[in-house]
């Protein structure tokens, strides 16, 4: 088990003490939870004190574009089997969120950390992590995040001289050409549903190859890695062989395959799989995402989707027709305020649902449900659509700031 043989220094315990203020301010004032302000803040009295504050845990980073809260804590609920863990498990994953978080785990074996995709290789190189789960890459927040191809090139070079254990799907090529910079990477054939950021190898540019669930460059040779750890329709198969039942409340496709890696993860740390996956499935839902709500004597389900990989993921998970369906998008700055990928979503897939249309960029969503051929209606809140929903339980699907509104208006 890890020591903490570094205590703080007198600095460093200044700085943990006023960004808990500033937090604590924060959330007396209605602002929120307080962990951005805080570690802002701390970070400020102390540069160094996210590294300071990993040096005693077995630190794990996990990065996607999709599928990054969800699988810390599935992590982390499957490390608890081992020894305490401290994580943000409410999503904060760039360095002032992520130290607000560590400030509470002095106590903690386990550092399990969600970071941001344009932040893990500088987070790497400060807390000096164990290993680090990388599941997906594609086009997400177009008017500030990088090409998806730059990202791979920045991932692959900050991952170049890091000892960690990368733990990284192989059905991705963006993935696999990021992580093979690792000298040292578990492979999982974690799959992939969406495809469109992933067509051109990322190593010559070459068209890839893609016959069944394989892939390949002709031209470079650059191919699908081997994997050790594979999802299996319902079951995760481990590198002897051996088959285990995935068995999750959470639903869908794409959670077993977080969950698949998430087992890949627990084993380099001791934990059978057999045991992780038991923890897994204790996890029912995931900062609001999944939960069922009743609201105005009606249930409603709440769904995060936030690019159109998500989306493409979402549309697997509702009940069929005629099912009602909310749809809220918003493009402020946490979702990026280019809601051009609204064209890259198949939302003809959507097609029999009663459909209603709320949040900042209903218009936006209206135009392209119209091109799409989709009978919907225009609402101005979620209390306007709900009340003109038919019958039967309704899903929700939002992106980021959209979703947070609803969680607040169906208190949740």
């Amino acid at each position: 088990m890890a020591g903490n043989s570094d205590p703080l220094t007198p600095r460093a315990k200044l700085a943990v003490t006023a960004g808990r203020a500033a937090a604590a301010a924060s959330r007396a004032v209605g602002r929120g939870s307080g962990s951005v302000i805080g570690g802002k803040v701390a970070l400020r009295l102390d540069p160094d004190l996210l590294a300071r504050l990993a040096g005693h845990l077995d630190v794990i980073l996990v990065s996607a574009t999709n599928g990054k809260t969800t699988t810390t804590r599935l992590i982390a609920e499957a490390l608890r089997a081992s020894g305490p863990v401290v994580s943000n498990a409410l999503g904060a994953n760039m360095p002032a969120g992520i130290t607000s978080a560590l400030a509470g785990g002095s106590d903690a074996r386990f550092g399990v950390i969600e970071v941001d995709e344009k932040y893990l290789a500088g987070v790497a190189r400060d807390v000096t992590p164990k290993a680090i789960a990388l599941l997906n890459l594609s086009r997400d927040q177009l008017d500030r995040a990088a090409e998806t191809r730059m990202l791979a090139e920045k991932w692959r070079e900050g991952l170049a001289g890091n000892k960690a254990t990368v733990i990284a799907n192989c059905d991705d090529p963006l993935i696999a050409w990021a992580a093979s910079s690792s000298p040292n990477v578990v492979w999982v054939a974690a799959g992939q549903a969406w495809k469109d950021d992933a067509w051109s190898c990322p190593s010559c540019g070459g068209v890839l190859q893609r016959p069944s669930d394989d892939w390949f460059c002709s031209e470079c040779g650059f191919r699908r890695p081997m994997p050790s750890w594979a999802l299996a329709g319902d079951q995760v198969v481990d590198p002897h062989g051996s088959a285990w039942p995935i068995r999750l409340r959470l639903p869908g496709r794409a959670n077993k395959a977080n969950a698949a890696t998430s087992a890949a993860v627990a084993a380099h740390f001791g934990v059978p799989p057999q045991v992780a996956l038991e923890r897994m499935y204790e996890v029912q839902a995931v900062a609001g995402r999944y939960d069922v709500v009743r609201f105005q004597n009606r249930d409603l389900r709440l769904l995060l989707a936030k690019n159109p990989a998500g989306w493409l993921e979402t549309f697997s998970l509702i009940d069929p027709p005629p099912t009602p369906v909310i749809l809220s998008v918003n493009a402020r700055g946490a979702d990026g305020t280019d809601t051009s990928w609204l064209w890259d979503v198949d939302y003809g897939r959507l097609a029999g649902h009663p459909i209603f249309v709320i949040g900042d960029r209903k218009l936006d969503l209206a135009v392209r449900l119209e091109v799409a051929g989709l009978d919907f209606r225009v609402c101005e809140n979620a209390d306007e659509a709900v009340g003109q929903a038919p019958p039967g339980r309704i899903e929700v699907i939002a992106n980021y700031t959209a979703f947070q509104d609803l969680r607040r208006r169906v208190g949740n």
